[in-house]
């Protein structure tokens, strides 16, 4: 049975009501899990894959992320080149980590329940390191590689889509950017792969002045992944997070727009504020989404 957000917050409230009165304790995590037992996991219905940029966790390794991604309840992640690995291993996660490397993260990965869907932000110098980079994600069973090529790369990572039947999603950041605006991106992807597209990050759009709803529909059918996060003001490079749908991101407008749009893609939650302490502000950010796609439902 789905409930709406009101009727989440009253369920949250009869269950604190109930712990107090029967006199025994109960933790505030076993009230969020019940919680999020009764809201269960609506983005499945739409196909939507749910997870976290271990980037958000870059003061930790990569196994650290992991553990705090799943406290997140989140089955999915994007690893970022650069992040040690951990659990005893001091190697970075990129192209060239050893073969010892990649059996422990796929050991840590298996032990989570845990998909690492994507890679990136990436971009190599040149065709070979590009070749590399491909050959690493598809080892890694990576699908999808967030990237922003340069200009005269842009063939070579269209041809390598192709060869390695991996997605390569070209990433924006703010203005003044390359690919900081939607209309950039379009004439990147005209004429190449079918399996290039757009990784969309709605806050670096905010952070630009752009309309996230408008941008979106600029680039329909275009849109393999996003970089998902609210900000707690808009047009404003110094912009920082804030938990969904408690900042100036139309949160429901893009949902509804990315509902329309039939997108399957992976959403990478994004928290890049309270650095040392983000776990919470996660797990608080994915409850309001799955409760927002809930209302929605209704």
């Amino acid at each position: 049975m789905r409930l709406n957000t009101l009727s989440s917050l009253i369920l949250l409230a009869g269950i604190a009501f109930l712990s107090c009165s029967s006199g025994t304790t109960s933790s505030t995590t076993q009230v969020e899990d019940t919680l999020q037992d009764t809201l269960g996991y609506p983005e499945e219905h739409l196909n939507w894959k749910l997870g976290a940029q271990a980037y958000t966790f870059r003061l930790f390794t990569f196994a650290e992320a992991l553990d705090k991604i799943d406290s997140a309840d989140l089955r999915f992640v994007e690893a970022f080149p650069g992040q040690i690995v951990g659990a005893g291993n001091e190697e970075k996660f990129t192209y060239t980590l050893s073969e010892e490397g990649r059996d422990l993260v796929r050991k840590l990965l298996a032990s989570h329940n845990i998909t690492l869907h994507a890679f990136g932000v990436v971009n190599g110098k040149d065709a070979d390191e590009w070749e590399q980079i491909f050959a690493f994600a598809q080892d890694m069973g990576v699908k999808v590689i967030n990237c922003e090529p340069k200009e005269e790369h842009l063939d070579i990572v269209s041809t390598l889509c192709d060869k390695y039947d991996i997605y390569a999603a070209i990433h924006n950041h703010p203005e003044p950017s390359t690919y900081w605006k939607p209309e950039v991106i379009l004439a990147a992807l005209e004429g190449r792969s079918s399996k290039m597209g757009a990784a969309v990050d709605v806050g670096h759009w905010m952070r630009s002045g752009l309309d996230p709803v408008e941008c979106l529909q600029k680039l329909e059918g275009k849109i393999i992944h996003s970089h998902f996060k609210d900000l707690n003001t808009f047009g404003d490079k110094k912009a920082h997070d804030v938990h969904w749908g408690t900042g100036k991101l139309p949160i429901n407008e893009v949902i509804e727009e990315l509902k329309r749009q039939n997108f399957d893609g992976m959403l990478s939650a994004e928290y890049e504020y309270n650095w040392e302490n983000n776990q919470t502000d996660v797990a608080q950010s994915i409850r309001n989404f799955r409760e927002l796609i809930s209302a929605s439902a209704n």
